[in-house]
């Protein structure tokens, strides 16, 4: 099994995101590899809550320019993350 951490990048804080947080919804930005279960593990273990729900979803690559030379951005994992209705807030994301 691999550490809650490697899988769960980074939080993704958006006026969007942020918005879902009266509803117990919470983004992620997880591991391209990463499944709904190994997801829902590593959020309960690291934050001690109880989930709900996982939903992903594969965000591609957008185009980029470096002067003459063009690119795209690397394409990356999201989550949202659904908290079952007794489950406290997770406290990480409070005053956001």
């Amino acid at each position: 099994m691999r550490d809650p951490h490697d899988i769960l990048i980074k939080p993704i804080i958006t006026e969007k995101s942020v918005a879902g947080h009266p509803d117990m919804r919470y983004t992620f930005q997880v591991k391209l590899d990463a499944n709904k279960i190994e997801i829902k593990q590593a959020v309960e273990s690291i934050f001690g809550v109880q989930v709900d729900r996982v939903r992903t979803m594969r965000v591609p690559g957008k185009p980029r320019r470096y002067g003459i030379h063009t690119g795209y951005t690397s394409d990356w994992k999201k989550a949202i993350v659904i908290l079952k209705k007794t489950s406290r807030p997770i406290g990480f994301f409070e005053g956001i």
